[in-house]
């Protein structure tokens, strides 16, 4: 896992530019110990960098972005699936809000979010249309039009590392065989060249 916390604009001081970048850390995810610990160290560490925060720049968080992998159902805040952290229908969103004191809490798709990012203040900035892919544990994509991402009809575009490329294959985590991530996914090529 990765955190950042990002100035708001509001106030003086450090972190006074609006998307400036205070802080930064990294997390395991413990995904060796279920998904239910791994649900547990989300909300462990959206803690620890709200009391980070709070000591370091004197005042509460305003909001909390949280980006996931899998499957959402953004307007309810659930993360549904994830075949690698092997999580289901979890009130994501919920939870977040209430280890973090009622603060307003969104909750988006990982790689939709970093397409967003792209679109608006990278590569994709000033474009109408983009097609971001990120390769890490997983494959998946963000399609960018008119200055947003589409989630899909069931909070699934993009996730196209599952499609079955090699019926023979590797098992997936989603427990396929001859996913496309099983084979070209960072984490696959790193397995095989290991």
């Amino acid at each position: 896992m990765k955190a950042a916390l990002i100035g708001s604009g509001a106030g003086t001081g450090p972190g006074a530019a609006a998307g400036e970048l205070l802080h930064e850390a990294r997390r395991g995810t413990g995904r060796e110990h279920g998904p239910d610990a791994v649900v547990e160290r989300i909300l462990d560490f959206a803690a620890e960098l709200r009391a980070h925060g709070a000591s370091m720049y004197g005042t509460e968080p305003l909001a909390a972005g949280v980006a996931v992998p899998g499957v959402l159902d953004e307007p309810s805040g659930t993360a549904v699936y994830a075949a690698n952290l092997g999580w289901q229908d979890v009130p994501l969103r919920a939870l977040l809000a209430e280890r973090l004191g009622g603060i307003p809490v969104g909750l988006g798709h990982d790689v939709r979010t970093g397409g967003l990012a792209e679109g608006r203040v990278g590569a994709g900035e000033g474009v109408d249309r983009f097609f971001f892919v990120a390769l890490g544990t997983g494959i998946a994509a963000a399609i960018g039009t008119d200055g947003r991402v589409e989630p899909g009809a069931h909070g699934g575009a993009g996730e196209f590392g599952h499609i079955v490329v090699r019926p023979d294959g590797p098992v997936c985590g989603c427990g396929q065989r001859g996913c496309l991530e099983s084979l070209a996914s960072a984490a696959a090529v790193g397995r095989a060249w290991a």
